[in-house]
């Protein structure tokens, strides 16, 4: 069973997150952290694409705004 795990962890470490440590070793921040950067830029426009989707279904008038609408309430 040590094995098994050693097995996932080589492959985590020395095959999956080798890019990463390219990018730890950098001299300049800004380009060792474009992943992060990338990361944030994603998350911003899927936030923004999330929040225009809950206005259009609030401006049609789908959503059952009752107490009950909800069995956890």
């Amino acid at each position: 069973m040590r094995a098994f795990f050693e097995g996932i962890e080589d492959l985590f470490v020395n095959f999956l997150f080798a890019p990463y440590d390219f990018f730890r070793f950098m001299e300049n921040w800004w380009t060792a952290n474009v992943v992060n950067w990338l990361f944030v830029i994603i998350g911003a426009i899927a936030m923004v694409y999330w929040l225009m989707q809950l206005r259009i279904f609030d401006a049609s008038g789908e959503e059952d705004h009752s107490v009950t609408a909800h069995s956890y309430l």
